[in-house]
């Protein structure tokens, strides 16, 4: 039987979902405090529509899986209540916006034997996912550094009567722009050990956020490395990358989004140039990471048929939402 989906807010991520839902389930309904929103939902894909998600829990009682689409900040509070009702939740990053709020998520899981993952969808970018097998294969040897580089732009209509850019759903330019890079630093390169970090408010004096920040990272395997990352680049998006530098070879994903293989210099292997890309998700104004809901959909069900597939899981979130938080820790941000 396939899966039956719930969305929880119906913004424009919750459109991408839904279209990639239908493809491989049921979507049964969909849910948003602002009925319009939710109501026009429905209406598109022929299904109900609720403004309580307790309503909804309620009332869908065949429901398999709660995707969380809201703001930042009520994830948890969401995620978990899904879990109680016996709901599987698959919730758009980052999973919280601290550690507390991330590890009741996960002891929800547990305790209700729910799983509980996180849209981590730039992993499956090609580039990436060609050096996840380098670095796999030992074909970099040992890494000695790193540097990241995340220039964006998000201008002040962005902000404009949204909870984004505020401390208590946002969270952080770390977590609402740029927490897949994070996530891909623990996954290509390992945990990290300590940080240091300065962040400023540059630009955007109408929100209650960091609009840029400088990190240097030292990780458990003893290599370096830094990040830089801001959302004023002028007018556009300008990069996202990740270089990488080890005993065998120097690689660099880049491109505005991580969608280019730029530099490859690795001993006994050829540059790999024949990568099939998707567009970013353009969001009219302002463009944001690749859009691979699709194969996020299709690694989920996947995951439903084998647990020991690999897909970004509750601790994968959490562990993003750790460093971050070192990282404001740091930074003098309480």
């Amino acid at each position: 039987m396939e899966p039956r989906f719930a969305i929880v807010g119906c913004g424009r991520i919750a459109h991408r979902h839904a279209e990639q839902i239908v493809k491989v389930g049921h979507l049964k309904a969909v849910c948003d405090i602002d009925f319009d929103k939710a109501s026009a939902l429905g209406s598109q894909y022929h299904t109900k529509a609720y403004s309580s998600l307790g309503d909804l829990l309620h009332n869908e009682t065949d429901i398999d899986f709660v995707t969380i689409c809201t703001p930042n900040g009520l994830h948890a509070n969401h995620a978990i209540e899904a879990m109680n009702a016996g709901k599987h939740v698959l919730c758009e990053k980052p999973l919280a916006i601290n550690v507390t709020d991330a590890r009741s998520m996960v002891e929800a899981s547990l305790l209700h034997k729910r799983k509980l993952f996180v849209v981590k969808q730039n992993r499956y970018n090609p580039p990436v996912v060609h050096v996840k097998k380098l670095i796999q294969a030992g074909k970099l040897g040992r890494i000695f550094s790193f540097q990241m580089n995340c220039f964006w732009n998000r201008p002040e209509a962005y902000y404009t009567n949204s909870w984004k850019g505020s401390r208590d759903l946002d969270g952080g330019t770390l977590f609402t722009q740029f927490s897949h890079f994070i996530d891909l630093l623990y996954w290509l390169l390992g945990d990290v050990e300590s940080v240091k970090s300065t962040i400023k408010n540059l630009s955007h004096h109408y929100i209650e956020i960091e609009d840029t920040g400088m990190v240097i990272f030292e990780m458990k395997s003893g290599a370096i490395g830094s990040m830089n990352y801001s959302v004023n680049s002028f007018e556009k998006n300008m990069e996202g990358s990740i270089t990488i530098f080890g005993e065998k070879g120097t690689v660099k994903i880049g491109g505005q989004y991580l969608n280019t293989l730029e530099y490859q210099c690795i001993e006994g292997e050829n540059m790999q140039t024949n990568f099939s890309t998707k567009s970013a998700n353009d969001y009219g104004f302002y463009q944001g990471s690749m859009s691979n809901h699709d194969i996020v959909y299709t690694e989920l069900m996947e995951a439903l048929k084998n647990p020991e597939h690999d897909i970004a899981n509750a601790y994968d979130g959490l562990k993003t939402v750790e460093i971050i938080e070192m990282i404001y820790h740091s930074a003098g941000r309480t």
